[in-house]
């Protein structure tokens, strides 16, 4: 099982692997029991919302199942009632967005390359600890975003409601790839909220 098409890889289009070949999930009846199973199976938390009609692209290969009925305590989605035959195009592939999909944005700059890092985490945005915000966590965030290295280093107040800690020994992937710890008062006593000016726009 895999989400594809998304932002992270507990955000995306559903497909699964059956005899070989990886193919999708369609939208009839899908819903947050299904999404459910498919976000525990991939130790990505729970469901925060369901999605049709190929909101993540339209997938390729086999329509795997439809009218998948999960009760939501299933350990794999291929566990859950489903038909196999279907009357499904893969405009109606089913996605799904998990609580531990983390996106990210920088608000309050000049354009979407510099000011206050700000996550999307288990519904909600939140502000970024600066007690271990170096060079390291600054580049992995301006690569994420598409936008260079990091230039300069900035401190704001924290005015959201969740704060999260990064921690990385080396150049990940995103900054969901490094340590990170979410609302733990330790390490975010007495920090500022933690900016950035990348060199890219």
């Amino acid at each position: 099982l895999r989400l594809a098409g998304g932002r992270s890889r507990c955000e995306g289009r559903v497909e699964m692997e059956q005899a070989g070949a990886w193919g999708t999930v369609c939208d009839d009846a899908w819903d947050l029991a299904d999404a459910d199973v498919v976000c525990r199976q991939l130790r990505c938390g729970r469901a925060v919302s369901v999605h049709g009609d190929a909101t993540f692209g339209r997938g390729t290969g086999p329509i795997l199942r439809d009218e998948v009925a999960c009760e939501g305590q299933e350990e794999h989605l291929w566990d859950c009632p489903a038909a196999v035959d279907h009357d499904c195009t893969h405009k109606e592939d089913a996605g799904v967005v998990c609580s531990e999909h983390q996106e990210w944005r920088l608000s309050g700059g000049q354009d979407g390359c510099a000011g206050r890092v700000e996550v999307f985490f288990r519904g909600t945005w939140s502000t970024v600890c600066d007690s271990t915000w170096y060079e390291v966590e600054r580049s992995v965030l301006c690569r994420t975003l598409g936008c260079g290295e990091p230039l300069q280093r900035l401190f704001f107040d924290h005015t959201l409601p969740g704060r999260m800690v990064y921690e990385c020994e080396s150049h990940q992937p995103s900054l969901a790839h490094c340590q990170w710890t979410y609302n733990k008062s330790a390490p975010c006593h007495q920090s500022r909220a933690a900016g950035v000016v990348c060199n890219g726009t």
